[in-house]
């Protein structure tokens, strides 16, 4: 943890934090930070995500204006016979259990994340774009050395990885799987990455490299066609707004879903005096438990079927919904997600919360570029209907969400998750912790944590074994006892100011996470 009054960002990487730290130095603002961190990441945290991956950013600006912007990944236009789709089903070895991913070009939707530093930058950053680039394209350039994390995604995520020569070639150079602390290089997406810096960002969606991608998706079993790139947009949406004990919480409003489920977490938890309740006793965990298991009831009942209805969040989070699940809660009382996020908030009031991802990746590499395109259609949690019953041309719903407590129209805590469905409730946990725990940024996002899934409720090491002995689970519901901390429980990688108006950051441990300062 550490303590500054010009500028702090928290990401999942030191480099990646630190890109936009160089920013502020030049005297960028939060928003030129966000970019020129979210552009290294797809050097620095490769596994995680790229430049055909996808995202939101939330932003609140000096003035107090916010807004979400949505560069998520949209389903293409049209759909094909299955029969030709190169799509197949690729098992990942987590040591102990096996997951299985779907992957190839027939995996691949409308990438947003090139189309949304652009358009964010574009809105609200004031250094030259070039400049936002340069730590990026140098990075990809010089080397970024392997941390231990990242070394971890590579070795479970080498069957995607390694699948293309351009991606062997950067990871195994010398025939074997590079390790923590070896360095890599990223020659050709240094290059993209400064041809997209003069030429703009229409050279990805309609030039040279959307034709050579589209080509080879029309070619080879993808779905993806110049029309669906050309016709891609970043919407500017509305943050969802909610009260929690006095303090506003903004977040991702839907079509996506982790936004909205930690709101109706956040309204039933105000319903419980935490005064009396001490962090990690029984009764906490009691108290999360039941209120994550609460809102996953909720969800099957009045959200999943209306993702995209327009008074969704007037419904869902209405007082009387709320109020078929309140007396439950107060009667009581009395593995993987490849995503990745940074927090940054400037001296000059602004904020900005990103999470991106690629999914697993698709394994397929646009040729020359050193870009992989996601796999979100061959993404289980994102295709609840089943895979290839997605809706042509809409915007696919999302569990990331970035996300903004204010204090009197201010930025008191930024922050957001990678962690699929344990993105919320490591949100909510974090938020709790500092807003009812009064724990400092790097005890609230490091103390351990719970999530409930399933009937299965996950405990990491750190409570009292006591405590833990003393829960009332009803009886279909399994106890695991985690033996360390895990990536599962998400990576809170969180910014807040402190009483004394100073500004704190924290990396979440989970997924070697980093600040930087200035």
């Amino acid at each position: 943890m550490f303590k500054k009054t010009h500028g702090v960002i928290a990401a999942g990487h030191e480099q990646t934090a630190e890109a936009g730290i160089e920013m502020l130095r030049l005297g960028g603002n939060a928003f030129d930070a966000a970019a020129a961190a979210m552009l290294a990441s797809f050097v620095t945290e490769a596994a995680l995500t790229s430049a055909a991956g996808s995202g939101f950013l939330l932003a609140h600006t000096k003035d107090n204006q916010n807004t979400l912007f949505d560069f998520f990944s949209q389903t293409p236009r049209h759909k094909k016979s299955q029969d030709n789709l190169d799509f197949y089903p690729v098992k990942i070895n987590f040591g102990g259990a096996l997951q299985e991913f779907h992957i190839g070009l027939g995996s691949m939707a409308v990438p947003g994340n090139i189309a949304g530093v652009f358009h964010v930058h574009q809105q609200l950053g004031r250094l030259p774009f070039k400049v936002v680039a340069e730590p990026a394209i140098r990075y990809a350039n010089t080397g970024v050395k392997i941390n231990d994390y990242s070394y971890y995604c590579l070795t479970i995520l080498k069957p995607i990885m390694l699948f293309s020569t351009e991606m062997q070639q950067v990871f195994t150079p010398g025939g074997e799987l590079v390790r923590s602390g070896e360095t890599v290089y990223m020659r050709n997406l240094a290059d993209t990455l400064t041809y997209l810096a003069e030429n703009g960002i229409r050279e990805f969606y309609e030039g040279e490299i959307a034709q050579r991608l589209v080509k080879d998706c029309q070619d080879s079993g993808g779905y993806l066609t110049l029309e669906d790139l050309k016709n891609y947009r970043v919407i500017e949406r509305q943050p969802l707004v909610i009260n929690y004990r006095d303090n506003t919480f903004l977040t991702n409003p839907p079509p996506s879903s982790g936004g909205i489920l930690i709101a109706f977490a956040l309204e039933l938890l105000s319903k419980v005096n935490l005064a009396g309740i001490n962090f990690g006793s029984c009764g906490h965990l009691q108290i999360l438990a039941n209120v994550m298991r609460l809102t996953n009831d909720a969800r099957k009942d009045r959200y999943n079927a209306n993702t995209h209805q327009e008074d969704v969040v007037q419904s869902f989070l209405s007082n009387e919904h709320i109020a078929i699940y309140e007396p439950q809660l107060t009667e009581i009382v009395n593995k993987w997600g490849s995503t990745t996020h940074i927090s940054v908030v400037d001296s000059e009031g602004n904020a900005a919360s990103v999470t991106t991802t690629h999914g697993e990746g698709s394994s397929y590499v646009i040729p020359g570029t050193g870009i992989m395109v996601n796999n979100m259609l061959g993404e289980a949690d994102l295709n609840p209907h089943g895979f290839h019953e997605w809706a042509e041309n809409t915007r696919i719903s999302s569990m990331m969400a970035p996300t903004m407590v204010l204090k009197n129209s201010q930025p008191e805590i930024v922050l957001g998750s990678g962690g699929s469905n344990r993105i919320r409730t490591a949100i909510l946990q974090v938020i709790s912790n500092i807003i009812d725990f009064q724990m400092d940024v790097g005890a609230a996002v490091n103390s351990p944590r719970v999530h409930w899934e399933n009937n299965i409720f996950n405990i990491e090491p750190g409570f009292s074994q006591e405590e833990i002995k003393k829960l009332a689970l009803p009886s279909s519901n399994e106890l695991v006892l985690w033996e360390k901390k895990n990536m599962f429980f998400g990576g809170v990688h969180t910014v807040m100011e402190n009483s004394e108006g100073l500004i704190e950051g924290a990396g979440d441990r989970r997924r070697s996470g980093a600040i930087a300062t200035c």
